[in-house]
């Protein structure tokens, strides 16, 4: 007797990804993905682990179900880092959603449970993850456009610097199908840029700059094609803090 398929997930904020490269170190993977994922709305957390069970997934958690939606049609089989990505709505709320609802619960009555019957052990490893990257949501969301958790920099108690002058604008206004990037975070990466860049019609090729890593220069084939990107992308927040300028290339 046949059984019936079983009945479709509905839609959340939460995304879930598989058929990721195994590869990719997870940090890079982290901002990758808020770097692809962030173009459709506010993201409220990025997880992935390291352990063998969840390698090759990951789940990108938008502060609004359209959002999540758009993302989920827009970049389903999107070829990252050479593998297409498999995405679905996840199955269940993740807890940086639950927390902005107000359905959040505290997970202690399992965690009482466990120290009854092992009173001298102090519970194993993946509690103990359970616990963290629910503390590590709700940090995230206080903040606007905060980035996921484990992209964050290293805390430094050293009094801040002053902000860094500006560059000079360098580009042109006359159309060109090789754009150039300013103000490029120094974690940009050439596969960072060209999974941004590659959702456009006549994409070429991204080039960095040696010893810079706030600019780089993407190649179309023809004007109009490089015209359509840097209209979408102009101003576009790698990171928080910075938005991407784009300007064309002087020919």
């Amino acid at each position: 007797m046949m059984q019936n398929p079983p009945p479709p997930i509905p839609p959340s904020q939460t995304l879930y990804l598989n058929n990721l490269n195994e590869k990719v170190k997870l940090e890079e993977l982290k901002k990758s993905l808020y770097a692809i994922f962030s173009q459709f709305g506010e993201i409220l957390e990025i997880v992935a682990a390291k352990n063998l069970r969840a390698r090759g997934q990951a789940f990108v958690v938008f502060k609004d179900i359209n959002s999540a939606s758009n993302a989920l049609r827009s970049m389903q089989g999107f070829p990252f880092y050479e593998k297409p990505m498999r995405i679905n709505y996840a199955k269940k709320k993740s807890d940086a959603v639950a927390k902005l609802d107000g359905s959040y619960v505290a997970k202690d009555k399992k965690s009482t449970k466990e120290k009854r019957k092992a009173p001298d052990q102090g519970g194993d490893a993946k509690r103990v993850m359970e616990k963290a990257m629910p503390m590590m949501g709700m940090m995230q969301g206080m903040m606007q456009g905060m980035i996921p958790p484990g992209m964050q920099p290293p805390v430094n108690n050293a009094p801040p610097m002053p902000p860094r002058p500006t560059p000079p604008q360098t580009g042109s206004e006359i159309p060109h199908k090789i754009l150039f990037l300013q103000n490029l975070p120094p974690e940009t990466t050439e596969m960072m840029l060209t999974m941004l860049f590659e959702q456009f019609p006549g994409f070429k090729e991204t080039r960095l700059v040696p010893g810079r890593h706030d600019i780089a220069f993407v190649e179309f084939e023809v004007d109009q094609q490089a015209s359509q990107a840097k209209q979408a992308l102009n101003q576009f927040k790698i990171t928080p803090k910075n938005a991407m300028s784009i300007s064309f290339a002087n020919k």
